[in-house]
């Protein structure tokens, strides 16, 4: 059973405090706002749980102003020579009107090009682009994940895509299912392979603790330098990392 508090430990700093059945404890902080979680062993007491985070604001605040510094897009208005990028490239986006089915072209290392009817909407645009991320992206996951089940030993009985507000990827461990973000077709193939090994490794150590970071380690030793790159890349509006 997890027991979750808000812990004030500052002013300015307040703490999600996670209890569970765990070892050590373990601190994590998520963009976009600097939000600072800590998952604690049940037997901590606040008292001791306000120490560790007192003994390590530095790096909490180092780590919140990286994220406040990071690149963020406007809003994408899905209009002509707009900035698109897909596996972790810049493209300009060419609108094309004709009276045919919307579709999207990708024929040159500049150019993602929009075929769209007359008086398209912005949102139907973005619904387009969406729906073709979504293609490529599926195209990408299923060679990775046949990839690593037999390197893991895992074998995931299903998996999707969809748009995520606060996650780059999920696991539902006892259906052996996960999910991956959209935003992720934008993104470096290998920082989707890093994703999708995560929540893999999910399926055999649920917690983030010691043992997950010890399998980490084990089947993908630059994991760190491919989260690193995930979190320092430009990321949407309303986007955050992982």
């Amino acid at each position: 059973m997890e027991e979750t508090k808000v812990l004030h430990i500052t002013s300015q700093l307040s703490i999600d405090v996670v209890r569970k059945n765990i070892k050590n404890m373990h601190l994590a902080v998520y963009p976009p706002t600097g939000r600072v979680r800590i998952a604690a062993p049940l037997r901590i007491d606040d008292e001791a749980v306000r120490l560790f985070a007192i003994s390590k604001i530095g790096w909490i605040r180092k780590h919140q102003r990286n994220f406040v510094a990071q690149d963020r897009q406007p809003p994408r208005q899905y209009k002509e020579r707009e900035s698109h990028y897909f596996q972790g490239k810049r493209y300009l986006l060419r609108l094309i009107e004709h009276d045919a089915p919307p579709k999207v072209v990708m024929k040159t290392k500049t150019y993602i090009d929009l075929y769209v009817r007359p008086n398209t909407t912005t949102e139907q645009r973005q619904s387009i682009v969406n729906e073709w991320y979504r293609t490529e992206l599926k195209k990408l996951i299923q060679p990775i994940i046949e990839k690593w089940q037999p390197q893991i030993g895992v074998t995931v009985a299903d998996w999707q895509v969809k748009q995520m507000k606060t996650k780059w990827g999920t696991c539902n461990i006892e259906k052996k299912r996960i999910w991956i973000n959209l935003e992720l077709a934008k993104k470096p193939i290998h920082c989707l392979e890093y994703i999708v090994v995560h929540e893999m490794i999910h399926l055999l150590e649920r917690h983030h603790n010691d043992r997950f970071l010890s399998l980490m380690e084990k089947y993908m030793p630059q994991w760190r330098f491919n989260k690193e790159e995930l979190n320092r890349l430009p990321v949407s509006h309303g986007e955050w990392t992982y």
